[in-house]
């Protein structure tokens, strides 16, 4: 299992290397300012898709990105 720093610094890294620094930083402001139910965030994230395309998708983004790591270099 990662300990809570590794996957603060796996987080951070994906976020700025997905938005750039800038974004990232006024990404991590907006979820702090604004009260956040993660719990209905998944219940109403995917209603509109079935599990099949949701996998399907996933799928997709993942062969689309073969040599993408999924685990931290070190």
């Amino acid at each position: 299992m990662t300990s809570d720093t590794e996957l603060r610094i796996r987080g951070l890294r994906a976020l700025v290397d997905a938005l750039g620094t800038v974004e990232a930083e006024r990404f991590i402001s907006l979820v702090l300012r604004e009260p956040f139910d993660y719990t209905t965030w998944q219940r109403e994230l995917w209603v509109v898709q079935s599990v099949e395309q949701i996998s399907k998708a996933a799928m997709e983004l993942r062969s689309a990105l073969p040599n993408k790591r999924m685990e931290p270099t070190r």
